[in-house]
């Protein structure tokens, strides 16, 4: 089904799925040119920071919530999308989300094999701390597939949670240092974009895969701690709640 959900978003297209290439590839154009040619725009860590180097940093972020948002936004419309599927007792509806999860992954997957590429052109080399990027980004992954359990559930019941979503997605990264490192922002406001779940994967992130250093491991274990309990409290929620979902649709 995930396979299914990723070429159904190309069917009838020309370039079918080479678009999950070029749309990526499009972005990373347009981020390096702007950032680096208009703004001249610098992520401040030092001297030898390439010009383009504010455009691969800035893409790391943007992949980082193009995949949590993109499943967050789909989640409350999960199941108001798949009625028929509630009628059938013996489809196991709590996995629309993983299948939603799945295709935002493998978007996710192709956006990062184009920020790996960039990278080695612009600098010559890859960081070997890049092998960490599945540990660093499962705790998010947990995290993610959580609320949108949760999401799911709510959207039958709350119609304007669909709505609601979009604009909590949006100012969430606004309030993540995707378009600006934690250190531009004061110090009184620092602990509200530490709060965001998506500034330390965003950070650890680029630790990994840009400085070249070794991952927080204290930090994404204390992160995939209350990540679990996210998920778990999410699942919980869906299963108590499904019960009535077929009444309302």
């Amino acid at each position: 089904m995930t396979t299914r959900e990723v070429v159904g978003r190309y069917k009838g297209s020309v370039m079918g799925l080479a678009w999950s290439f070029f749309n990526p590839v499009f972005m990373l154009t347009v981020y390096t040119f702007v950032f680096s040619v208009i703004f001249k725009s610098r992520w401040g860590v030092g001297g030898e920071e390439s010009k383009t180097q504010f455009a691969v940093v800035l893409f790391v972020g943007m992949i980082v919530h193009s995949l949590f948002a993109e499943v967050l936004n789909r989640a409350p419309s999960l199941i108001l999308g798949n009625v028929n599927y509630v009628k059938k007792v013996v489809f196991p509806i709590e996995i629309l989300p993983v299948i939603a999860m799945g295709a935002a992954l493998f978007h996710s997957l192709i956006s990062l094999g184009v920020l790996l590429a960039a990278f080695v052109l612009f600098n010559g080399y890859l960081q070997w701390t890049a092998i960490f990027t599945p540990i660093v980004i499962l705790p998010m992954l947990i995290l993610t597939l959580g609320l949108a359990w949760m999401l799911a559930s709510l959207g039958v019941f709350l119609r304007d949670v669909g709505q609601t979503i979009g604009i909590i997605t949006t100012v969430l990264m606004f309030l993540a240092p995707i378009f600006y490192p934690i250190a531009a922002v004061p110090e009184q406001f620092r602990g509200f974009i530490m709060a965001n779940p998506l500034t330390f994967i965003i950070e650890e992130m680029r630790e990994v895969l840009i400085w070249g250093h070794l991952p927080n491991w204290l930090g994404l274990g204390a992160y995939t701690l209350v990540a679990t309990v996210f998920a778990w409290a999410g699942y919980a929620w869906f299963q108590k709640t499904r019960k009535g979902f077929a009444d309302v649709l």
